[in-house]
């Protein structure tokens, strides 16, 4: 499998944002959104996908953190996809349970180039410390959208908001990590009776 890496960025009047992934990489991110928490759940989306990922954004903090969080997610999933390119050899599909003291989430991936998400998890706080929850569906949505791929994910159960939003990441990152493996059966099939992922 020939090397999977891109750049992509994203210039409005609310935010300026700059974005590289390598998908084959260890897990080792620079990430600075101005948004801390943000960052904090970037770092995990790319240590446990394994993900090398650089995102530099600076957006309208001054109003809210939502144009910052939801043109990240943009600019990610387009970088992931262009690095994905034909999907070829790829495992398409993975699914994980994962748990976090009380807390437990599902993440279901099909990088099928069909975007969709679906999102069963509920927060019991707007906020986690200044952090609005709801921009967490936000973020996917937007990764989603643009990365090709159909997300499902299921919060089961939890008390504490923080370990709700970080499985939700951890789940998706370890998801994202068994379905861009290579398939050592298929190595340059893709991996669809189409014989294309591009939706």
């Amino acid at each position: 499998m020939p090397p999977r890496s891109a750049n992509a960025s994203r210039k409005t009047k609310e935010t300026d944002i700059s974005v590289s992934v390598q998908v084959d990489g260890s897990g080792k991110s620079d990430i600075s959104t101005g948004v801390g928490f943000f960052d904090h759940m970037l770092d995990q989306l790319s240590r446990h996908s394994l993900i090398d990922m650089t995102v530099k954004a600076k957006g309208d903090l001054h109003i809210d953190d939502h144009h910052t969080v939801e043109d990240t997610g943009i600019a990610l999933g387009q970088a992931l996809a262009k690095a994905l390119g034909e999907r070829r050899g790829i495992m398409r599909y993975a699914s994980i349970d994962l748990a976090m003291d009380e807390t437990l989430t599902r993440a279901a991936i099909d990088v099928s180039g069909r975007p969709f998400l679906v999102w069963n998890v509920v927060f019991s706080s707007p906020k986690i410390g200044t952090f609005d929850t709801e921009l967490v569906r936000e973020f996917f949505q937007a990764l989603a959208q643009n990365a090709g791929i159909t997300l499902h994910v299921t919060n089961h159960y939890g008390a504490n908001n923080h370990h709700i939003a970080e499985t939700c990441f951890k789940a998706v990152a370890r998801a994202l990590r068994f379905a861009l493996e290579s398939d050592p059966r298929q190595p340059d099939a893709v991996p669809s009776t189409k014989g294309s992922l591009k939706g």
